[in-house]
């Protein structure tokens, strides 16, 4: 017998299931989600079931290293159960989204970084918000940081936070922007969410005054940029030399795709039987609501077929050792921004063929709705910005855009 090949064979079918149960857990956690929509509406924050319900489904390890309790597999995987959960709630998809994305970023600090967090619970979330708004003093050993910081997305549950600043330039050399790490005792979190979509985000500002983070908890951009982090030499799976800038992204536009199929299911199956109280027709034999159903199961298929295919693309590249070429990253970041966009385009129309009862707050199309649009403003989704340095790029000038 090929001991070898048999250890692979049964690890790879250790892995699969795995890969089957976390999708199985997804989807059998929708209807819950569906019924503790009100509840999370309420509280502004996801509530402690459901976080709690995500961390025994080990949804937060998928992409977190196995050295430290993680899963360590697939952007596919993880994705998948995103997009799956915000068939039944957008916030708390999103929250898992990046919280989740925040466990694969660790994985590229130093190794002391990831120790300090996961050491004695490798089940501890981290927050971001990464607005290069933070106040920074260089001192022997690290840095003092002072700032204010808007849109940490479930930073009730997390007890560090990400949060961006520029060293400031000196002696000829450019601004800095890093990413610091920062503990649950050295910030506040000031409860603030007050907004009509994405509610159950709980999207609150950080707040910290003149704290000190060693040198060991921040991370330089570039270094994510150029895949080459002081945590890549202990994490040395191709996961983890994807560029920060394209992975990130993705986790605030894809629950898009997963609340607008829950915005569509719900349509189909409404319209299927209504009639319209004025003309006493069916929906169903209206063109217009005809397409509109078309035209959002499109949106659907064209964003993960893109999506899988690049991240395809990345793995292939990292496993290579070498880094997407410039003109890859722009077009694949372009892509991640247009997934939003095209999801609210067509949720809008499924809301306007959905007719009056659609303007309820607790019909799913309503919170789809206003969920989807919400996430539309995130800046890493401006198609408009991004497709401008695309087309530039193409025509011989210079990149814009360094986060990708």
């Amino acid at each position: 017998m090929n001991t070898a090949n048999f250890s692979s064979t049964s690890a790879s079918s250790d892995q699969a299931d795995i890969q089957k149960s976390l999708r199985k857990t997804a989807s059998n956690m929708v209807s819950h989600l569906q019924d503790r929509a009100d509840e999370t509406a309420k509280l502004g924050r996801l509530p402690e079931s459901t976080v709690h319900e995500m961390t025994d489904a080990g949804f937060f390890k998928i992409l977190q290293p196995k050295r430290y309790g993680g899963l360590e597999l697939q952007p596919k995987d993880f994705f998948d159960v995103q997009i799956k959960l915000a068939e039944g709630c957008m916030s708390t998809a999103w929250v898992l989204g990046v919280v989740a994305i925040h466990n694969w970023q660790l994985a590229l600090y130093d190794d002391e970084a990831q120790e300090e967090v996961w050491g004695d619970n490798d089940n501890t979330l981290i927050s971001s918000s990464y607005m290069p708004v933070g106040k920074v003093t260089p001192v022997e050993g690290g840095y003092r940081l002072s700032g204010k910081w808007g849109f940490s997305s479930g930073s009730k549950h997390c007890d560090w936070v990400f949060v961006g600043a520029n060293i400031p330039a000196h002696d000829g050399k450019d601004a800095d922007y890093r990413t610091f790490l920062v503990p649950k005792q050295d910030y506040a979190v000031i409860d603030n969410w007050n907004v009509s979509g994405l509610v159950g985000t709980g999207s609150n500002d950080i707040v910290i005054n003149d704290v000190f983070v060693p040198e060991y908890r921040t991370h330089r951009a570039i270094d994510g940029f150029n895949c080459q982090s002081p945590g890549n030499s202990i994490n040395n799976n191709p996961l983890y030399r994807i560029p920060f800038g394209q992975i990130f992204v993705r986790a605030v536009s894809s629950s898009s795709i997963g609340a607008l199929q829950g915005a569509l299911d719900t349509y189909v199956g409404i319209n299927k039987a209504r009639v319209g109280l004025n003309d006493a027709q069916r929906v169903a034999l209206d063109p217009s609501a005809q397409y509109a159903a078309a035209d959002a199961c499109r949106v659907i298929d064209e964003s993960k077929t893109i999506m899988y295919r690049n991240f395809d693309l990345m793995l292939d590249y990292a496993a290579k050792g070498e880094v997407p070429p410039i003109e890859e990253r722009i077009k694949m970041r372009y892509d991640a921004a247009l997934v939003a966009p095209k999801c609210a385009d067509v949720v809008n129309q499924l809301f306007i063929h959905s007719g009056a009862q659609g303007i309820y707050r607790d019909h799913a199309v309503n919170r789809a709705w206003l969920d989807i649009n919400a996430g539309r403003t995130h800046v890493a989704n401006n198609v408009t910005k991004l497709g401008r340095n695309l087309g530039g790029n193409m025509m011989g000038l210079e990149n814009e855009d360094h986060f990708l």
